[in-house]
């Protein structure tokens, strides 16, 4: 495909996914679905130029004076991949092209309206409804980080202990150019890509297959690390998912103790049983929810209760811009609801002496410390433990963890731990 296809086709994926509502995966696996011409490059160019449409609409569309898929797909070409007017015109002009530019498009390429004068929600890049939230949790630093919220994220990926070391998986990954990613010695860096490419192939690494190593956002891997020394206990991931934390909680328990992996859907499940086989993990339970009662006989007897809760996900818009722009008051708060319930739930299985992690993926007060704060508030017995990890420097006032794409160069991460006492409720 020629730039100017590949430009039509991105526009056709933006219009079909603002006006049809579809999330930006499904609305691209159609798309490559009917285009069966299309290449590898050719799918990773449309797919970047939709994502990098997503991660700044508002305010490419601001600079462009047309907010429609067409004009913020101009403005990205321009103004995030710096294409020179003329490259622009002849992509436009070509065969397969999205027509010839016009007038007021050309004049906006050219001289871009300024967003100066654009209010915050405009230049960050998200809903006005959240104006309010962001600026609670993020102060000063709110237009910062927003603006790293609009930025393409990297690949990390975690060493599994089980299987090698930082120095042999160092050498494993050379070919990907993947480099220490700091704070964590397992922690390694792929850079994000340039613009119209994609980043190598991390499965096409031999000691992938091998299960050496693991694809784990580094804030993601960090929260993990927060449930402190694990080897020996008794650890229950409350909500296990795909698996990730789970499989890097066991690789710190170094195939000692038993975890316990769980999740209300089950169909989730199934990839933490292939992870964990391919990663070595021996001390791994999968309990079910299709069994009438999972997780019965655990009641109290849990030293770590690791509870990744169900959030909006307002700290992964780097890497799922499209989530920012469907996300509604309505689901906040039902989220804040379903994360009282699960750390109600989940704080049964804590034995006294024993600590529950709370963690989301959420940049929203009204997700981690406010939920944080009921839940003490409703549970005298807990109290929270500061949290000491060495390396990380990014601790709140109250102790609490908080990782943001400006500060910490991660995806947006909180995480609490909140130990229960040793006397009998």
């Amino acid at each position: 495909m020629r730039d100017g296809g590949r430009v039509s086709a991105a526009i056709e994926v933006l219009t079909e996914i603002e006006t049809r509502h579809f999330p930006v995966k499904m609305a691209l696996k159609r798309w490559g679905e009917a285009a069966r011409y299309a290449g590898s490059k050719d799918r990773a160019f449309v797919s970047g130029l939709v994502l990098d449409a997503l991660r700044r609409k508002r305010s490419l569309g601001w600079m462009m004076g047309e907010a429609s898929a067409r004009g913020v797909v101009l403005g990205v070409l321009a103004f995030t991949w710096k294409w020179p007017v003329e490259r622009i015109a002849e992509a436009a002009s070509e065969e397969h092209g999205f027509g010839a530019l016009t007038e007021p498009e050309q004049a906006r390429l050219k001289d871009p309206v300024s967003l100066d004068g654009a209010p915050a929600p405009v230049a960050g890049d998200y809903p006005d409804w959240l104006e309010p939230h962001l600026a609670r949790a993020l102060g000063a630093d709110q237009a910062a980080e927003m603006a790293a919220l609009s930025e393409r994220a990297p690949v990390d990926l975690r060493i599994n202990t089980l299987k090698a070391d930082a120095e042999r998986g160092a050498k494993a990954l050379a070919p990907i150019n993947a480099a220490p990613a700091g704070i964590l010695p397992n922690a390694f860096r792929i850079p994000a890509p340039a613009a119209a490419e994609r980043t190598p192939s991390v499965e096409a690494v031999p000691a992938f297959s091998k299960g050496w190593f693991e694809v784990q956002d580094l804030g993601s891997q960090i929260a993990a690390a927060v449930a402190g020394e694990v080897k020996g206990k008794q650890v229950l991931d409350f909500c296990a998912g795909g698996g990730g934390k789970t499989l890097a909680l066991a690789a710190a328990m170094g195939n000692s103790g038993q975890i316990f992996a769980h999740d209300a859907d089950a169909r989730r499940l199934a990839d933490t049983i292939r992870r964990g086989q391919r990663a070595g993990v021996r001390n791994l339970q999968i309990r079910s929810p299709i069994e009438a009662q999972p997780l019965k006989g655990l009641e109290g007897k849990i030293d770590v209760v690791f509870v990744d809760a169900p959030c909006t996900g307002a700290g992964t818009w780097r890497r799922h811009p499209d989530a920012k722009w469907r996300l509604s008051p309505d689901q906040l708060a039902k989220r804040q609801i379903e994360q009282d319930s699960v750390m109600e739930d989940a704080s049964t299985f804590v034995k006294p002496g024993g600590r529950m992690v709370y963690v989301t993926c959420s940049l929203l007060t009204e997700e981690n410390e406010d939920r944080v704060a009921a839940f003490l508030e409703r549970h005298p017995e807990f109290t929270a433990r500061p949290i000491a990890l060495e390396g990380v420097t990014h601790v709140t006032p109250e102790g609490y963890l908080r990782l943001t794409p400006h500060r910490a160069g991660t995806d947006g991460f909180f995480a609490a731990v909140l130990e229960r006492s040793t006397y009998a409720p």
